[in-house]
């Protein structure tokens, strides 16, 4: 098993009022899944996006990746595991401006040690899968919103990651290059890529082998998902 979630919890504390943005919250995913999280703004799907990507940590219950007890690994064990097995794919790109597009898909290659000729390798490939080599030395500016986004995509795609998490992916762009992002997903999918998606847009979930509903921080059925 890829992913299990087993009564997950997650509380905002301040001096005033304690907020409950996830409560009871058990999921699995196996590897080469493509799962939809869906709901109202608000209902924790950002918060359950950010728990899985190890970039916060639930406040009650229990987390496993790739047979792992998250709890159980220190700071530097969490940013490695998180650095080697996912990808992340963000709703604003998240591109640094003054790098070019290989310089983006390269950077976070930097961080494992590996040699200049891997990559290289790794960049390429990751340049092709998008349709984007032709503008690996372009710069963010010069591309246009859907562009930026496919190179988003190769950089998450760069690091071989165990599963990909696409925050809102097609949040900032038009209609158009929404589905033409969308079947780039879908086309990583099908080549063996296991993918969670969050969004707000129910018109993309026919793309998902299956849809987890949120409401108020809790998983809802099927059916109530798709009447929200």
């Amino acid at each position: 098993m890829l992913i299990e979630l087993d009564r997950i919890g997650k509380v905002y504390h301040t001096d005033e009022v304690d907020t409950y943005a996830l409560s009871d919250v058990s999921a699995t995913i196996e590897r080469g899944e493509y799962v939809a999280v869906e709901g109202p703004s608000g209902c924790g799907k950002s918060t359950l996006l950010s728990i899985l990507g190890l970039l916060d940590t639930p406040s009650s219950g229990s987390y496993r990746l790739l047979g792992r007890e998250v709890a159980k690994l220190d700071t530097s064990e969490r940013s490695r595991l998180r650095n080697r097995e996912i990808g992340f794919i963000f709703q604003n790109f998240n591109l640094i401006g003054d790098l070019t597009v290989y310089e983006n898909v390269e950077l976070p290659l930097t961080y494992r040690g590996l040699s200049s000729g891997e990559r290289r390798r790794r960049v390429a490939e990751a340049l092709d899968r998008v349709a984007m080599s032709h503008r690996a030395r372009h710069y963010p500016a010069q591309l246009s919103g859907g562009q930026q986004q496919r190179v988003a995509v190769a950089r998450a795609l760069g690091g071989e990651p165990a599963v990909l998490l696409a925050d809102e992916p097609t949040g900032n762009l038009d209609s158009k290059n929404g589905e033409l992002v969308m079947e780039l997903l879908g086309e990583l999918h099908d080549a063996g890529s296991t993918i969670v998606m969050v969004t707000h847009d129910r018109r993309f979930n026919r793309y998902a082998g299956r849809t987890i509903g949120l409401l108020d921080g809790r998983i809802v059925p099927e059916d109530v998902a798709a009447a929200m």
